[in-house]
């Protein structure tokens, strides 16, 4: 689901395994929350770095659906939704 929301959404989605323990044992959450704080409140500052915004048209201002768009020295383009 994350490729295909990548590529058709321009949903950047991600999964965080914090332990080896796909189950851990709830006395052992909070220190795995302690042991992950810090990089995880890291993570979510960096998310909303980068382009984000409308495309419009130049001379009417409506959205333009579908524009690609192109960043040089970036081999992944981006279309804009509706």
């Amino acid at each position: 689901m994350q490729d295909y929301n990548y590529v058709w959404a321009n949903c950047f989605e991600i999964t965080l395994e914090l332990s080896c323990c796909k189950y851990p044992p709830t006395s052992e959450l909070q220190q795995e929350w302690e042991n992950n704080r810090d990089s995880l409140l890291a993570f979510i500052e960096k998310v909303h770095i980068g382009v984000k915004g409308f495309v419009r048209d130049a001379v009417t201002g409506a959205g333009l659906e579908n524009a690609t768009i192109v960043v040089a020295g970036i081999a992944h383009n981006i279309t804009a939704g509706r």
